[in-house]
């Protein structure tokens, strides 16, 4: 019998529809039943593609002796994190206070019927294991303490909203220079894994904005090293794992420390970022490669990760449930699809060698896809075998995919075909297609949304992170195209933003029944503040000067925990460099163009000295059109003199 799921849109609370468990969606239906009976509130919140959130439900969800408890002592909510990113992210916040750690999901959050939190987890194993009790156990214990404990209970989760939201909130400013960059360069080289690549000890996260960032910092520096560590991890993560030789796309994040092992699910965001980090290793090295992996992850987007130009948000880890089964392969059965494409068989055994597919296997006695230097592929047969594996993939049950459309992860993709366009003209014309189809369906009678599920009216309004990255598309198009309607957009959106998030220097991540303050620090994907203050700086270029002023009060605000660890920060970290060496840059070709041009300042139509984001250089341009870029600046010159 189904829950009161059913009539969600969200993909993942339909996968629990038909739990044992009494299912509610967030909302005050659930509430007033906790305030009318007396009961705690066990909040979970996950994903449609989050492997540990099936393992949860398969163990403890779908289980009836286990909901039998929980609907007994609990009103169950449950709530999808990207439908709803502004309840996770308050209760990611108090999982960290609680517990001096990162959360995760599932999220599993214990609440008094007034919604205060006094007991948080993540996944909880239905059996005493990793130094837990059971998640039986734990609902019969909590349960009792509540009976007999609660106001208790309740003293202790107001201490922890008290800590959450402190009434001072002390402002620590410090200078921002540009030894920031210098800064970033060091504790990047501390971190660095000179073996593999990536930063850190696994689990491994791709962390596409600290390698955007070095890239930027090379480019700035000529320091090779910086530039290395960029290349070397962007090389090690396309080897095969994280990275899926045989239909493309990046898993979320590996499991060990070569990229080998992920977790099998692929998020649009993961997949639009890394491609635009791919396509800078190109600009910056020259090397094909580079442009090749970004290239091919976009086309997996829009051949299996989209629909009508729009972007689903994610595909599963598991399918039937077992985690990976769609993507490995046995030994024996890989042969017979070489066999079956027609590859001699005297090249079998070298072929398997050389994509690492051994008798033994190299996860859970299968094989996972990888060679070892995806720069210099000369391998025999190699695609000969990837098409043989592939066709056999289409045999098998596909990984679930969630059909729901979020807007800023869609924004970021977008951004990347256009990006993309530059290297190959090609991708302008879907570019174009895919924003023209999220405005269309997204932003409504200039109210933006952000989420829906593909066909669906969108019924949740837009956050900070869908104002930002979509008007930084928007700039993005307009570069690309020179039609003033994107840039347009981008402003009223910028505006809006504004108005709604901006509060004396900080910004809300968002308002209403959440009130949350938007990070600086680049999670899953990078900081919506600085993505936001990236927007302004652009318009303030393009449109008004004034807009820049909200990018210099934002970052002396938290100007002292960007100059202390800017390598958390990483797109923060860009934006201080950005705001302090275009400045300096700027005044310099002023200077150097008033100096040849004298007439500069008194021509019909002054001239001003513009910012172009697209390719690091300066457009110099009038009230009507904008000349060209600074590799132009000669012929510019030129130009006005003989007028």
């Amino acid at each position: 019998m189904a829950n009161r799921l059913k009539n969600e849109h969200s993909p993942y609370l339909q996968q629990h529809a038909d739990n044992p468990v009494d299912w509610y969606p967030w909302g005050e239906e659930a509430f007033e039943k906790a305030r009318k009976e007396n009961k705690a509130i066990f909040l979970s919140i996950g994903y449609s593609s989050c492997h540990w959130c099936h393992v949860m439900e398969d163990e403890s969800f779908k289980d009836e002796a286990t909901a039998k408890i929980l609907n007994k002592h609990f009103v169950a909510v449950k709530v999808d994190r990207e439908e709803r990113p502004d309840i996770d992210k308050h209760f990611q916040e108090v999982y960290q206070l609680m517990n001096q750690r990162p959360g995760g999901w599932p999220t599993s959050i214990f609440l008094t019927q007034e919604r205060k939190p006094f007991y948080s987890a993540t996944y909880i194993p239905d059996e005493p294991r990793y130094g837990m009790m059971s998640f039986s156990s734990l609902l019969e214990v909590i349960a009792d303490k509540y009976s007999k404990e609660k106001a208790l209970l309740t003293e202790k989760a107001d201490e922890i909203l008290r800590f959450l939201n402190p009434k001072e909130d002390r402002i620590q400013a410090t200078k921002l220079d540009l030894s920031i960059i210098g800064r970033v360069s060091d504790q990047a080289k501390q971190l660095f894994d000179n073996t593999n690549g990536g930063f850190n000890k696994a689990p491994k996260f791709p962390q596409a904005s600290m390698l955007d960032l070095l890239l930027d910092l090379y480019r700035i520096t000529e320091d090779k090293e910086t530039r290395d560590m960029a290349l070397h991890s962007l090389t090690c993560m396309a080897k095969g794992g994280l990275r899926d030789l045989v239909e493309g796309g990046f898993c979320r994040y590996s499991t060990d420390n070569e990229w080998l092992v992920p977790h099998f699910e692929k998020m649009t965001y993961d997949n639009a970022l890394l491609a635009e980090v791919y396509l800078k290793a190109y600009h910056v090295s020259g090397k094909d490669f580079y442009r090749s992996v970004a290239f091919e992850t976009i086309d997996f987007m829009i051949e299996k990760m989209s629909e009508d130009g729009l972007f689903y948000s994610a595909s599963d880890a598991d399918t039937e449930g077992e985690e990976g089964k769609y993507f490995v392969y046995t030994y024996e059965k890989a042969l017979k699809s070489f066999d079956k494409a027609g590859i001699p068989k005297e090249e079998h055994a070298a072929l398997a060698e050389a994509l690492h597919i051994t008798k033994e296997g190299n996860f859970e006695g299968k094989n996972i896809v990888r060679i070892e230097d995806p720069t210099h592929n000369d391998i025999p047969y190699y695609d000969e075998a990837i098409q043989a594996l592939r066709k056999r993939r289409e045999k098998r049950t596909h990984p679930f995919i969630d059909k729901k459309v979020l807007v800023s992860w869609n924004a970021m993709m977008i951004k990347t075909l256009f990006k993309a366009s530059r290297a190959d003209n090609a991708y302008l014309k879907p570019a174009l297609r895919s924003l023209d189809a999220l405005l269309k369906s997204m932003y409504i009678n200039s109210e933006l949304f952000h989420s829906t599920l593909m066909g669906k009216k969108p019924k949740i309004k837009a956050f900070l992170e869908d104002y930002a990255y979509l008007a930084e598309t928007l700039i993005e198009a307009y570069e690309s195209t020179l039609d003033e309607t994107y840039l347009m957009t981008a402003t009223k959106l910028t505006n809006s933003a504004i108005e709604k998030y901006f509060v004396q220097g900080k910004w809300k991540f968002s308002r209403g029944e959440f009130e949350t303050n938007a990070d600086i620090y680049d999670s899953s994907y990078p900081s919506s503040v600085a993505t936001m203050l990236s927007v302004l700086y652009s318009i303030s270029s393009l449109v008004d000067v004034v807009y820049k002023k909200f990018v210099f009060k934002t970052l002396e605000i938290y100007s002292y925990d960007i100059m202390r660890q800017p390598i958390s920060t990483p797109r923060m970290s860009r934006m201080v460099i950005r705001y302090l060496k275009d400045d300096v840059i700027i005044k310099a070709k002023e200077d150097v163009l008033k100096k040849h041009i004298k007439e500069l300042d008194t021509l019909p139509h002054p001239f001003s000295l513009l910012k172009n984001d697209t390719n690091d250089g300066f457009m110099l341009c009038n009230s009507n059109s904008c000349f060209g870029h600074e590799k132009d600046f000669k012929g510019i010159i030129e130009i006005l003199e003989k007028r």
